[in-house]
């Protein structure tokens, strides 16, 4: 389960970072910016990478990558959408990153097979 959503979450944000530099809001709900777009390729190829190389990195991706994006999904609700000025969030986004957040540390803590 570990090895599978760290693949999953790589994909989905190879996509969503490429689709951004394409279309926007992305998928008609998430809006983003050259900054988001880079950071979620950036995301997609080491959560490929974590996936690669094995169940304990995937599931420390998962962690680390569970409390960045509650941290992001936090200040985004907080600061009304203005991330530190760094880039900016719609509500679409910020119940993303929650879900996104929630999920992952749920499997990223969980049992180990």
């Amino acid at each position: 389960m570990v090895k599978t959503l760290t693949w999953i979450l790589g994909i989905i944000f190879l996509v969503l970072g490429m689709s951004g530099f394409i279309q926007q809001p992305v998928f008609g709900l998430f809006e983003v910016d050259t900054t988001q777009n880079i950071i979620h390729i950036l995301s997609g190829i080491v959560a490929i990478i974590a996936a690669m190389s094995g169940p304990s990195y995937a599931r420390l991706y998962l962690i680390v990558f569970g409390i960045v994006y509650a941290v992001v999904a936090i200040l985004g609700f907080a600061m009304n959408g203005n991330i530190l000025g760094f880039f900016g969030t719609n509500r679409a986004d910020d119940y993303l990153y929650t879900a996104i957040a929630l999920t992952c540390l749920a499997v990223g803590f969980g049992r180990k097979k």
